[in-house]
């Protein structure tokens, strides 16, 4: 019976901290929010056209750990063609 106290005792403190401690940001999805520099559910700029993109439209792209939407198909293929350019373009170093 003790044993069985102190395996629930630590089942409670692990989920207490996953829940509401370390744990909770990678469990909710955001572990990765400083490599975005955006705040969940913001709208991205496409870095082909420069356009706004809802994270919910348009088209995305996982280029070197990090996220990119584009409103349309078109500006996804002219990236995915040379990534470089845009990224360099926006200052941003690939």
């Amino acid at each position: 019976m003790e044993g069985l106290l102190t395996f629930l005792a630590f089942a409670g403190l692990f989920y207490l901290m996953m829940r509401y401690g370390c744990g909770a940001h990678m469990v909710h999805g955001h572990g990765r929010q400083g490599m975005n520099h955006r705040a969940p559910g913001s709208p991205s700029r496409d870095p082909v056209c420069g356009m706004n993109v809802a994270p919910t439209t348009g088209y995305s792209r996982m280029y070197r750990g990090r996220e990119y939407r584009f409103c349309s198909r078109q500006c996804l293929d002219q990236f995915d063609a040379a990534p470089e350019r845009y990224l360099s373009e926006q200052g941003e170093t690939p």
